[in-house]
């Protein structure tokens, strides 16, 4: 048996095909870059058909590769938070607002949740931009035509390909929307987003397999017959990708963006352990949550660093970087404003300790080691709910492209074990195991090494 698995990304859309333990094969990944289009009015968004489209790209790629021969299952990881209002007849009406977006804000006049504690505890998410609670009156008072009903980006792309759609509960946990107990819509959380009866997607049941339609089966023979499973939400993914399944590892995942994250099992209907006011908690399927924090910078760093700053490249830049004399710049990271529960807007990075000696590199340095203290501030809290300090692996593609990037966040998080999950691919790798009923095995997944290696794999190594 083999496994498709899709990472629907912020920056990217990739397909790869995976053996039956979940390990990539050779030659099987399809990436398209996607275009997020990004103001400072604080805008992020997507082009909904255009992402459908370079999905398709992707599906067209591998099976004219011949590797979506003897696919059954087809997993996806897919990127919370994001919505877009559809009209009667599934199309868009504007663009997908995505994790990055700020713009959203209450109506005015609206009290927001009577009260907020236990709001919180109840869908481990507040009433802010981020959330479904805030986005959707938002856009429907900015819509060209009467809203028919809202869907998530992965629900977008899945109700295009797929003969039914529903939305996963761990895709319908980043929404801010769901009772995480309940596992059903939380009736005041859907009060404050005014939304309707039939204007969010059903729930998909622990045992939903959907099927692709008759003209997509037509154009990719191969998955004619394969089960789509459940989508995973990219963090959860990403941790379980990571192996980090319990309570003793957290992740530390930076792609585009970054995130701390601790997995604990807690079945649906199992009373939930107390919150940390300044954590989110999610779901990773039925039987899971994850808790943690996230920050809307990381990759995206050093990409507006080697675009603005001519930095130098590769081995060179990595020298440079070694160079470095600890504390010369220091930096607010927050180029993208804060993800929930924090207000700044986007536009609120900050450097200090500028001179004429300060180098493209310093402020690189500056940027990426604030980053890294945000995170280890965050994990302290996240630890308060364990019973020890948790070994950290690192994860995700800027850790894997920067050898000094995974030292300093080793030096941040000491005096925890660090290690560094060498699979590029973890979320897609995360969403397979979710789907094979396999989370809790993937504490024992192979790839995870020292933060010191100059040339990780870009493959999962059996340890």
């Amino acid at each position: 048996m083999k496994i498709l698995a899709l990472d629907l990304g912020t920056s990217s859309v990739r397909g790869l095909v995976l053996d039956a333990d979940a390990n990539p094969l050779p030659g099987a990944l399809a990436r398209r870059k996607v275009h997020l289009a990004t103001g400072d009015d604080g805008s992020g968004t997507l082009d909904g058909p255009r992402y459908l489209a370079c999905l398709a790209e992707c599906l067209d790629e591998l099976a004219a590769g011949g590797h979506l021969r003897d696919v059954e299952l087809v997993a996806a990881s897919g990127q919370w938070h994001s919505v877009v209002p559809l009209d009667v007849g599934g199309e868009p009406l504007g663009p997908v607002l995505t994790w990055l977006d700020t713009r959203p804000a209450p109506p005015a006049g609206t009290p927001g949740p009577a009260d907020p504690a236990a709001f919180h505890q109840r869908t481990g998410a507040w009433w802010h931009r981020c959330y479904w609670t805030m986005r959707l009156p938002w856009l429907r008072e900015r819509a060209s035509a009467p809203v028919a009903r809202f869907a998530g980006l992965v629900e977008y792309v899945f109700g295009a390909l797929l003969d039914e759609a529903p939305m996963s509960i761990s895709m319908a946990s980043g929404t801010g929307l769901l009772d995480l107990c309940r596992l059903d819509w939380d009736a005041e959380a859907c009060e404050l987003a005014a939304v309707r009866p039939g204007e969010l997607p059903a729930l998909a049941t622990v045992d939903w397999r959907g099927r692709l339609r008759p003209a997509h089966a037509r154009r990719w023979p191969q998955l004619a017959d394969a089960r789509w499973c459940p989508p995973v939400g990219d963090g959860a993914a990403s941790n379980v990708g990571s192996g980090c399944v319990d309570p003793t590892r957290a992740a530390v995942t930076v792609g585009t963006s970054a995130a701390v994250r601790l997995i604990q099992p807690l079945p649906a209907g199992v009373e939930l352990p107390p919150l940390p006011d300044q954590l989110w908690r999610y779901r990773v399927d039925h039987d899971h949550v994850v808790t943690g924090s996230a920050y809307s910078s990381g990759g995206n760093l050093f990409a507006w660093a080697n675009r603005e700053l001519r930095l130098p490249q590769g081995a060179e830049l990595e020298a440079a970087l070694a160079r470095v004399q600890h504390g010369r710049v220091t930096a607010n990271p927050r180029l993208g404003g804060d993800r929930p529960p924090g207000l700044l807007p986007a536009g609120s990075g900050a450097l200090h300790g500028l001179g004429f000696g300060t180098t493209a590199v310093d402020i690189l340095a500056g940027l990426m080691t604030a980053l890294c203290q945000l995170v280890a501030d965050d994990l302290t809290l996240l630890e308060s709910g364990v019973e020890k300090p948790a070994e950290v692996v690192l994860g995700g593609g800027a850790m894997a492209a920067s050898l000094w990037w995974r030292q300093a966040f080793a030096a941040a998080l000491a005096p925890r074990s660090v290690r560094h999950q060498r699979n590029p691919e973890i979320g897609a790798t995360g969403a397979a195991l979710v789907a094979l009923g396999r989370v809790a095995g993937a504490a024992r997944i192979g790839g995870i090494g020292r933060t010191d290696e100059r040339n990780p794999p870009n493959a999962v190594v059996r340890s």
